[in-house]
């Protein structure tokens, strides 16, 4: 019976042609097309599993899930009921005008399994039955022995058979940002995903050479099905956010309820007409309810997010807005975002010292320090013909500041324009006649060039192995015989530039006399080239403000140890001399991890060489441990943890489509300070919010009083439903709006971050809005008092002065947003131009809701009188006298305390 296993266990750790007699294929026949068809019928096609779009109607419908609209929906419902019926229609409008707002914004939903679907519309050559045939990708199935070469898309996972000077781009999968080399030995099993070097995984590219391979996994079984996989199980956490609104939610039902059953049964048990008290009820209802609330925030988020998008951050989700200004903790990648994601010449290391590569100034344009002091690369000999060698060797090329092709050999052509080198009279004097190209076992590339007697060689790799084949080493003076001692000087600066997170390219050179000469035998050993790829400009300071502001910075990396530890000592992520990196190979799932280990996982500032599974490890115990947590990344392998992060952040110039689609937030830069502006705009937002929900509120529960202590007293109500719904509607929000569109305080990022649990609205803050509303309550029943006994006005004039003494009380309650211990005349809100806007547009309103015929009836309203207007606005200055004196003594009182302490 014919051997045929969904997926071939480890199949880096054994031995290629065992893996061939498990899958019952021969390298030179390939599969049949029967064998082919029959293996297909039983694993399927070759791509990812498809995941139901989510349709414009679900987005939609998720707009009405929140507790406030469930409220609204409530109110409006009891309002049709007992026949009131242009409430319900209001309450209505508002809902709708809300879930419009909503569903504009989010309507590019994720579509994170479609991207990665993509990977799949490609095609591959495979031997079958003896012949080379191209074929779908979709088509392939284990066994399939599939050829390769530069260029093309790896559309399986595989295991080598064949190969050479093979090398793959797979950073969207494993985060090496550099090409990858690969060999045909065995490896151990425990070798983490970024160093299975006799694989190639689904979704990455050949970049250079030549493979046969043989398919071991499709589908869903490859790695990156397996992240798909992590993808659709990443839980997608709601934002805090969305957690403190659905809290404040149910508040505010116990409260509705309670209030309203308990003022219905007192009244109706104390004889009052049913009816009378039903109506009382709804009209408590429609007041606990800030039907404001969702379209306040709603709008708050959207100005955010288009803030946001001037500062380049794009912003999927609205609620992810003000997620951001609870993040306590950022895990970013290291290359491109910390780092410049250019590969940089840094250091020419030769036998008569070290030349350093630095910016030029005004005074001096050069770029090359020798000794401390600026030298013309041209004529320092043995510089020039290191630079020389770096261009001929070479099948990058420069376009601007950028390159095409392997980024060290980019950084080569870069260092010889910066010195003055031009690539094109070089070759056009010393062209090109033969290439060795570079060679994962040797670890060297050289290229041979014509001159007038002979050729010179150019050769560039490894350290080791170019010491290795080199016989001379040239110095200032002249050319020397290489000893072994002078090899074991030159390994240790290899070393030394390593530790230093370098990337060391060793350089040498010959003449020889005839083109098939050996390339790699009886060298002149130039020197040492370092390179990085460098910190942005910005970074520092970025990570700095991060630090002031309470907000953790760590490196999540999966490059080398020794790299991530360099880059995070550069950028001020760490302050150690010696920094803790934490290797992915050592890291457990959180289920097996001891107190000890947890302890060190929550402390380390930097993992180096972590898997896809692992990023997710690293979210979930930060999560559990309080942290809210954003999560940069621009690779297919980010995807999963982007979506598990309570704020997940793409790369837009780098990123794959797949990280942009997971993400909540795309960085059109990459740049880390940009994260940092967002996380700035975030907190602006939610102490916004946090204004805006704080006035909302207090002007309900003042509502709720008045209208609580009227039934309780047996007095007339001093204001109606429908009269609630307009404030609460027309007069409250567009002041709220103002408040949540606020520029905010410069020196929000100078303060701690708060806790994650942190509500919207703390103790402090529901002790200010009881205080607040009872300031309004007693100048509204107040002013109906003195309207009633001593202007001996009529109940419908009455109830008309105790309208207009809430609303323009509520008005004016505006001022007392203020931050504590701002000035008087000048603080965030008297310099926000959309307040004074705000209040002039509802004065308006409300003088229209007075005087126009048609709505002045439908809500009960008369004209006051000059005797009328003069009381609401003396009554309605009571609540806004007593909210500064009260913000003016507290800072003073606090600072007090602090003294004594």
């Amino acid at each position: 019976m014919v051997k045929d296993p969904q997926t071939v266990g480890k199949p880096w750790a054994r031995p290629w042609e065992d893996i061939l007699q498990e899958l019952s294929v021969s390298m030179d026949e390939g599969l049949s097309q029967d064998e082919a068809r029959r293996r297909r019928r039983r694993h399927g096609p070759n791509r990812l599993r498809e995941t139901k779009r989510k349709s414009a109607w679900l987005i939609f419908a998720r707009q009405f899930e929140s507790l406030i609209v469930l409220l609204l929906s409530l109110a409006a419902s009891l309002s049709f009921i007992f026949g009131e019926v242009v409430e319900g229609l209001a309450i209505l409008a508002v809902i709708l005008v809300n879930a419009a707002i909503g569903f504009g914004t989010e309507l590019k939903a994720i579509r994170s399994m479609e991207a990665l679907r993509r990977l799949g519309a490609v095609r591959s050559r495979v031997r079958r039955a003896r012949e080379l045939r191209e074929v779908v990708a979709a088509e392939l199935v284990p066994g399939d022995i599939v050829v390769l070469e530069g260029g093309d898309i790896v559309t399986a996972d595989l295991r080598l058979i064949v190969a050479s000077k093979l090398q793959t781009d797979e950073s969207a999968l494993t985060g090496e940002s550099l090409p990858v080399g690969k060999k045909l030995e065995p490896l151990d099993e425990n070798v983490p995903l970024a160093e299975r070097e006799n694989m190639l995984f689904k979704g990455t590219a050949v970049t250079r050479g030549s493979a046969e391979a043989v398919v071991v996994a499709t589908g869903m079984h490859t790695e990156l099905g397996q992240i798909s996989t992590l993808v659709e199980e990443a839980k997608e956490e709601s934002t805090p956010l969305e957690k403190r609104l659905d809290q404040l939610g149910h508040r505010l039902i116990g409260v509705t309820l309670a209030l309203a059953v308990l003022v219905a049964t007192g009244g109706i048990l104390a004889g009052k007409q049913i009816f009378l008290m039903i109506e009382t009820s709804i009209a408590l209802a429609v007041a606990a309810i800030p039907e404001g609330l969702p379209i306040v925030a709603t709008i708050a988020l959207a100005r955010g997010m288009r803030r946001m998008a001037r500062r380049n951050a794009l912003v999927n989700r609205l609620s992810a807005v003000e997620t951001l200004g609870a993040t306590n903790l950022i895990c970013t990648d290291k290359t491109g975002t910390l780092t410049e994601n250019l590969m940089t010449v840094t250091r020419f290391a030769q036998d008569g010292g070290e030349v350093e590569v630095v910016e030029g100034t005004e005074e001096n344009d050069l770029s090359f320090k020798k000794d401390g002091e600026f030298i013309d690369p041209i004529r320092d000999k043995v510089l020039r013909e290191m630079l020389e060698i770096g261009t001929l060797c070479n099948n990058a090329s420069l376009k601007g500041e950028r390159g095409v092709g392997d980024p060290l050999e980019v950084a080569l052509l870069l260092a010889g324009a910066k010195a003055g080198l031009d690539r094109n009279q070089l070759v056009e004097k010393t062209p090109e006649i033969r290439e060795e190209a570079f060679d994962s076992d040797l670890k060297m590339m050289a290229t041979f060039h014509r001159e007038d007697r002979g050729c010179r060689v150019a050769v560039k790799g490894a350290p080791e192995p170019v010491l290795e084949a080199c016989a001379f080493m040239q110095t200032d003076g002249g050319q020397r015989e290489m000893s072994d001692q002078d090899r074991q000087v030159w390994e240790v600066r290899n070393d030394q530039m390593a530790e230093e997170g370098l990337r060391v390219l060793a350089l040498a050179t010959k003449r020889v006399g005839a083109v098939d000469a050996k390339p790699y035998q009886d060298l002149i050993f130039l020197g040492l080239v370092g390179m990085q790829d460098p910190p942005r400009e910005d970074i520092r300071q970025a990570i700095e403000e991060c630090h002031r502001a309470g907000v953790r910075v760590v490196m999540v990396t999966g490059d080398q140890p020794v790299t991530a530890r360099n880059i995070a000592l550069a950028v001020g992520l760490v302050d150690a001399a010696e920094p803790e990196v934490v290797h992915g190979r050592d890291l457990k799932s959180p289920a097996e991890l001891s107190a000890e280990e947890r302890n060190r996982v929550l402390s380390a500032s930097i993992f180096a060489r972590v898997s896809p599974k692992q990023k997710l490890d690293l979210i979930e115990i930060h999560q559990k441990n309080g942290a809210i947590v954003a999560m940069t990344g621009d690779g297919v392998n980010d995807a999963p943890a982007l979506k598990k992060a309570d704020i997940g952040v793409a790369m837009g110039m780098r990123g794959t489509q797949v990280a942009r689609e997971a993400a909540d937030m795309v960085l059109k830069d990459d740049a880390f300070s940009t994260i940092v502006a967002a996380v700035r705009q975030g907190r602006v937002i939610f102490n916004n919010i946090r204004k805006f929900v704080l006035y909302l509120i207090s002007c309900n529960v003042s509502e709720i009083m008045a209208v609580s202590l009227a039934s309780i007293a047996n007095a007339p109500l001093p204001i109606l439903p429908l009269q609630i719904l307009f404030l609460n509607l027309v007069t409250d929000v567009f002041p709220a709006l103002a408040l949540g569109v606020g520029e905010g305080d410069p020196d929000v990022m100078k303060r701690l971050s708060r806790k994650g649990e942190e509500p919207i609205l703390t103790r402090r803050h529901w002790l200010s809005i009881g205080g607040y509303g009872l300031a309004i309550t007693i100048s509204v029943l107040g002013a109906l008092a003195l309207a009633l006994a001593w202007l001996n006005m009529s109940h419908r004039q009455a109830v008309t002065i105790s309208f207009l003494t809430l609303a323009f009380a509520q008005l004016w309650h505006v001022f007392n947003m203020r931050d504590r211990g701002s000035p008087f005349f000048r603080n965030e809100i008297t310099t926000n131009p959309f307040i004074w806007g705000a209040l002039g547009l509802c004065a308006g309103l409300l003088l229209i809701a007075v005087y126009l015929p048609g709505l002045s009836d439908v809500l009960k309203l008369v004209n006051p009188g000059r005797k009328g207007w003069i009381l609401v606005v003396l009554m309605s200055l009571i609540p806004w006298i007593t909210g500064q004196i009260v913000n003016s003594v507290r800072p003073m009182s606090l600072h007090v305390a602090q003294i004594h302490r």
